[in-house]
């Protein structure tokens, strides 16, 4: 068994991780479809994946205006609650950690998925170049409406109660989910954020609803319980920026005032290339950031030993690897080899290609 560092205990804010193997926010959509609530299925998939040092759940909606395609879960009703309360207890049973990653999509939705048929909101009333999936068929995403100035403080109370409600359901701590083109992103880049007022225009004005969520998420549980997401050079989701490692050395400055539990960062595009624009560098945003840096992006086993035993990063986030691979720090310890991923299964349906994929030395269901 390897006793690399990637596979020794740190501790990360308030939590102490028995190793640096994370398991990244992955959209299964297998929520139950009345109230988008997580159910047993849930349960089962997440202890199977207890081994992880910490596991981030799947993305969940702050609201139902936060929603963005079909069948996934939220964190902001007494059901939803109660069984997000039964997988942390799962979780926890087997020794590991788990926090819930706070979402907000923003533009990236469709009429027919948001309350009485209303558009989305986003910083500007500009479309995204993007789709989703409405449970039947993929959609362009709708055109959005701009959010009014007085609209700022019920979204920022929207991720304080969402954290509230996360502390209630048993989970160790939040990640805001500030990347891949979704709300926060999207007030962060200038190609989708086109305000005058005091969201808008300067770095510091599109930095503000993030740095006032921030705020509003340390003051309902305190920041060795909070991380965050970033995705800096990614274009997903259709955002763009003319200026991305300005916008984001200043919002990584911004984000160290509060001592977060981590910074968890996707290195080049989400689920693509880790290659940079010249002028754009990871290494130097990493270095910038005063606390755990996770990494994300593309890490196999040799990338991510490589990447903590050099202090490149603290921690490796793993995303499709632990979809095929319930123990996959057992197998990436014994260097064993993983399990194919079967993509027709990843979005919706029921247990098969969620909960059926077998440990080492197990045959599938």
């Amino acid at each position: 068994m390897s006793t690399e560092k990637l596979f020794t205990p740190i501790r990360v804010g308030a939590l102490d991780l028995a190793n640096r193997v994370v398991m990244a926010p992955l959209t299964r959509n297998r929520a139950r479809p009345e109230d988008d609530a997580p159910h047993d299925l849930h349960v089962t998939y997440y202890g199977q994946r207890a081994g992880a040092g910490l596991i981030i759940t799947e993305a969940s909606q702050i609201s139902p205006e936060g929603k963005g395609y079909a069948w996934t879960p939220g964190i902001y009703s007494d059901a939803q609650i109660a069984g997000w309360k039964k997988v942390t207890d799962a979780v926890h049973a087997k020794g590991g950690k788990i926090v819930i990653q706070l979402w907000h999509v923003g533009r990236i939705s469709h009429t027919s998925l948001q309350p009485g048929g209303q558009a989305p909101v986003a910083p500007s009333a500009i479309a995204a170049e993007s789709k989703t999936f409405d449970g039947t068929q993929f959609l362009p995403t709708s055109t959005p409406r701009a959010l009014d100035i007085s609209e700022m403080p019920r979204l920022v109370d929207d991720f304080r109660k969402a954290t509230l409600n996360a502390r209630a359901a048993g989970f160790d701590g939040v990640e805001i989910h500030a990347a891949n083109g979704y709300l926060l992103d999207q007030f962060l880049r200038d190609g989708a954020n086109h305000r005058t007022d005091a969201y808008g225009g300067s770095v510091e004005n599109r930095t503000r609803l993030l740095v006032e969520v921030i705020e509003g998420v340390v003051g309902a549980w305190d920041a060795g319980h909070v991380g965050i997401r970033l995705s800096p050079f990614s274009n997903a989701n259709g955002v763009t920026d003319s200026d991305p490692q300005t916008l984001f050395s200043h919002v990584v400055d911004r984000i160290n005032r509060f001592g977060l539990a981590y910074l968890h960062m996707i290195e080049g595009q989400t689920g693509g290339s880790r290659d940079l624009a010249e002028g754009q560098s990871i290494a130097a945003l990493r270095a910038k950031f005063d606390g755990v840096y996770m990494a994300n992006n593309g890490y196999d086993r040799q990338m991510a030993i490589d990447a903590v035993a050099s202090g490149r990063a603290d921690l490796v986030a793993f995303g499709r690897p632990f979809i095929a691979n319930p123990d996959l720090v057992a197998r990436l310890q014994a260097g064993a080899a993983l399990n194919p991923l079967d993509t027709d299964t990843l979005y919706g349906g029921g247990a098969r290609g969620y909960t059926d994929y077998p440990a080492m030395g197990a045959t599938s269901a």
